[in-house]
């Protein structure tokens, strides 16, 4: 694939964002840390570099290696990057006397192709504490605002633009036209990403990858791991065996639901109840991370003893998508991961099994594109996603088998009464977390202390943003109602109103 956009991410909150903005223009894009680059950068038609929250005058400023890529590559330079290239370009960057953060205007936009269709006046957004004071070696002054004369910016001789605006943000009102112009009218990139183009190249590329190998892939009943089944159903037919576990972290009923489900795919497919397994190994532990670990390992091992009960299994297939791989992996190094997730990092040297990831490079909503070209359902692909570990990160604390079953009775009230008030499409995630506290409550003339259970439903494209859902108070109040009736050992119900960022989706 030549046609395809290298985003060099100095760890600005909004790098996803930039991915997100050229995906939509039908342009393949990938994320990389600014430390470790592709080795074959060559293969990429243009670079973007991201922002950051670091300063380019300070001691631990990400200072990339351009040599591949400046005066070779189109590049466009956004926040960090257009101070990075006028900080070591020979321009000057120093503090802004005002820190510049919000919406300004272009009051004025001179001539290029960078600003074709863009009128004088459009709204941008600024997020910066530094300001571009003088330009680099050969820069020509491209956009200014009221307060920032070096909004925008080119290097003479080289392919090379730079912004202080984000264009990836929905502030910024023409960001897609930008970002369109520079990546197809300047850099050439042709605009061929789509969902059938990507679905006919994976089929090709795990014929090549597979050959006549047998793999086994895990099956939740989620989007991610049926669509990448169905690929490589598409692919090597019966050479793939599905196998779908009950690690007793499942909602109410899904075991059976799920396998009903994947009748009449025409996917080989064996459930296999290892419940005990999975709740033995994580008696008395409270941690997360620990949590997902564990899960992670037990995961594994099942797999490990299914492929070798199969024979002759190379390839162990998993759903991974793209917010999983970005999570997992930070230009700070482990410890400023978001979390880890037990489907990322590759297997333990005891597995001989290798990796096939169909989706590693997809958002969720691509994901659902893709799926809809090879004709899954409509109700299969709009399910809600649900995390690898279960109910194991709903519930805050130690598991145990009496936690789950309460909490599946409670997250089955819940989501049922989403669907029968036509609300469950509305919602891109929805689910409840058991708390780790009590609470005094009445019930009858008798007092109760028992435990409080939060609800979350969240609007979202693909995860990496989202907001929390503003379901009717009569809806809310009903759902309160049935659970605290009908749920042993639970007094409270309450309804969490955070965003992401500066939450996450799930609590754990």
């Amino acid at each position: 694939m030549q046609n395809k956009v290298l985003i060099l991410d100095f760890g600005s909150q909004y790098t996803q964002l930039i991915a997100r903005r050229v995906r939509e223009l039908n342009i393949y894009c990938e994320i990389h840390p600014f430390n470790n680059p592709p080795k074959q950068i060559d293969t990429f038609k243009a670079v973007i570099l991201s922002g950051s929250p670091f300063s380019v005058r300070g001691d631990d400023a990400p200072h990339p290696d351009l040599a591949e890529i400046r005066g070779k590559k189109p590049l466009l330079g956004v926040c960090y990057g257009a101070q990075y290239l006028a900080h070591f370009g020979g321009g000057k960057v120093a503090p802004s006397s005002t820190r510049e953060y919000g919406r300004a205007k272009l009051t004025t936009i001179n001539d290029d192709p960078l600003f074709a269709g863009i009128s004088q006046g459009t709204q941008v957004w600024m997020s910066h504490s530094d300001t571009i004071q003088t330009l680099p070696t050969g820069g020509v002054c491209l956009a200014s605002t009221d307060d920032v004369h070096n909004a925008a910016y080119r290097i003479e001789g080289e392919t090379t633009y730079a912004i202080q605006f984000h264009p990836e943000v929905y502030h910024t009102t023409d960001g897609k036209q930008l970002l369109e112009n520079f990546l197809v009218s300047i850099a050439g990139v042709v605009q061929d990403w789509t969902p059938s183009s990507f679905a006919e190249m994976t089929i090709a590329a795990l014929q090549n990858q597979i050959g006549e190998d047998r793999v086994v892939l895990g099956l939740s009943g989620g989007v991610d791991s049926t669509v990448a089944a169905m690929l490589l159903h598409k692919a090597i037919g019966s050479q793939l065996h599905c196998i779908f576990v009950n690690n007793g972290l499942l909602r109410k009923n899904e075991f059976t639901d799920v396998l009903k489900q994947y009748e009449g795919l025409g996917l080989n497919v064996k459930g296999v109840d290892a419940s005990d397994r999975f709740l033995g190994h994580l008696a008395g532990v409270s941690d997360p991370e620990e949590k997902r670990k564990r899960i992670g390992k037990v995961f594994i091992d099942v797999f490990d003893d299914e492929a070798t009960a199969l024979t002759n299994i190379t390839w162990l297939a998993q759903g991974t998508i793209y917010p999983d791989v970005i999570e997992s992996v930070s230009v700070n190094g482990p410890s400023a991961t978001i979390k880890s997730h037990h489907n990322v990092g590759g297997l333990p040297s005891y597995m001989k099994l290798k990796v096939v990831e169909p989706l590693r490079m997809l958002f969720k909503d691509e994901v659902r594109r893709v799926g809809k070209t090879l004709g899954l359902s409509p109700s299969l692909l709009g399910r809600h996603p649900f995390p690898g570990p279960g109910l194991a990160i709903r519930i805050l604390g130690d598991i145990t088998a009496e936690k789950v079953q309460m909490l599946q009775e409670v997250d089955a009230i819940f989501i049922d009464g989403l669907k029968q008030e036509g609300l469950y499409d509305q919602v891109w995630q929805a689910g409840a977390i058991l708390l780790p506290v009590q609470s005094v409550g009445v019930m009858g003339d008798e007092r109760t202390y028992e435990k409080c259970v939060a609800l979350r439903a969240v609007e979202s494209t693909d995860g990496m943003t989202a907001d929390w859902v503003n379901l009717p108070y009569p809806f809310l109040q009903n759902i309160s109602n049935k659970i605290i009736n009908r749920v042993k050992g639970i007094n409270r119900v309450v309804y969490d109103i955070s965003s992401k960022p500066p939450a996450t989706i799930e609590w754990e």
